[in-house]
């Protein structure tokens, strides 16, 4: 009864926050990397090359975003969401008639308003705007974004059978741009942003609002660096690659694209129970342990024979997936408050936004380089034992001093 009532009260502002997540799959790399065939043989790009324009365009944008994330604390969520809207329609306009010459400009653009702000709105205004209910509204929100990363490339995929891939990037566009007069319709009656209202502001550890600048002077955050960088590093690199690891193993695209809602499918699962288990336990209980599924997926996609075998890869990966949508986004505000978490969390998503450039590109050169698949994919398992490390020590250090807040 109590969660049919907070949906029911609050269900504009959270269809708002699913809205934002789903259109930024358009900047995504899971919906980018569809068309990495067609955009290779277009523009006689090799797999180090196309790597390298993803990585120079992300990496711009990742620079970007420590100030345009900041935005967040002075401008409603109304008024920027609409704006980064029509830019990010722009950018799927442009994808659509680009030169070989533009494509880094366009990575740029589309990895900026669609990866870096549309998402980054979301999660800010949730959790922002909620506080005992925090994991659930983030769950709710995120929503948007699984339900995009299990409709759009598999649609996608099979509408490139029937049409140009340029045409696709128009309608692509167009999606974006119809989103616009939805969010304001939405956003009509906003909820005040909690940088406008002090009273109700929620604070982090020892009982205050840190900066930005604080926050990135306390070791907490630079022991959560390795884990900011690592899913989206090799989360976006796998897919990224997918069309050629579906080549290596032998596989049709198709037939692994298929699998793709089976993995969203449980990664929202496993972003519900999140959310449910953060509200109940708080992130610092649980931040620790939510990428020690990545370890299994990748060793289980180094040695799959077949989409089958994969499938078990995919299980884990959602479960990291799914607790990766909640768990950090919530993480900033209960360690650091919420006054200035549009300007902490921006640095948070720009580490993470270079963490999705460096992973394409570092992948492509080994694939050039001649590394394999099986090499590459132990090598990230072990990565993500070294972070969950990182972790952990960095969280059970700063944990007690979110008793004086509690």
């Amino acid at each position: 009864m109590r969660e049919r009532s907070f949906l029911l009260q609050n269900a504009p502002w959270l269809a708002a926050g699913a809205l934002l997540a789903f259109l930024s799959s358009f900047g995504q790399t899971f919906f980018i990397s569809v068309f990495a065939g067609e955009i290779r043989a277009e523009f006689g790009l090799s797999h180090g090359a196309w790597g390298g324009i993803y990585s120079l365009g992300t990496t711009l944008s990742a620079a970007v975003m420590v100030w345009a994330g900041g935005l967040t604390d002075r401008f409603r969520a109304r008024v920027l969401g609409s704006g980064v809207l029509v830019l990010l329609a722009l950018a799927c306009l442009s994808m659509a008639f680009s030169t070989v010459w533009l494509l880094p400009l366009v990575i740029f653009a589309l990895r900026l308003t669609g990866q870096g702000m549309t998402s980054h709105i979301s999660a800010v205004a949730m959790a922002r705007w909620f506080v005992a209910m925090r994991g659930r509204a983030l769950s709710i929100a995120a929503l948007g974004f699984s339900f995009g990363e299990a409709l759009l490339p598999i649609v996608f995929v099979a509408l490139l059978g029937m049409f140009d891939w340029r045409l696709l990037w128009l309608v692509a566009a167009m999606i974006a741009a119809a989103g616009i007069p939805l969010l304001l319709l939405l956003l009509r009656r906003e909820r005040t942003p909690q940088s406008l209202a002090t009273s109700e502001q929620s604070t982090g550890m020892q009982a205050r609002q840190w900066t930005r600048g604080e926050a990135l002077r306390h070791r907490l955050f630079w022991f959560m660096v390795p884990a900011l960088l690592g899913p989206p590093a090799f989360n976006t690199a796998f897919f990224f690659q997918q069309v050629h690891y579906a080549e290596v193993k032998g596989w049709a695209h198709l037939d692994l694209v298929a699998l793709f809602p089976v993995y969203t499918a449980i990664s929202v699962g496993a972003m519900i129970v999140s959310g449910w288990l953060l509200d109940k336990l708080g992130t610092a209980r649980l931040m620790p342990f939510y990428q020690v599924p990545m370890v299994a997926a990748f060793v289980f996609f180094a040695y799959a024979t077949s989409p089958a075998s994969a499938l078990f890869g995919f299980f884990f990966l959602a479960l990291s997936t799914g607790a990766n949508m909640t768990l950090p986004n919530a993480f900033w505000a209960e360690f650091y408050g919420t006054a200035h978490l549009g300007s902490i969390k921006a640095m948070a998503a720009a580490v993470m936004v270079l963490g999705s450039a460096l992973g394409p590109g570092l992948t492509g050169v080994l694939i050039d380089a001649g590394v394999g698949i099986e090499a590459q994919y132990m090598g990230v398992a072990g990565y993500f034992v070294f972070a969950s490390a990182m972790m952990a020590i960095g969280v059970t250090q700063a944990r007690p001093g979110l008793s004086v807040a509690v």
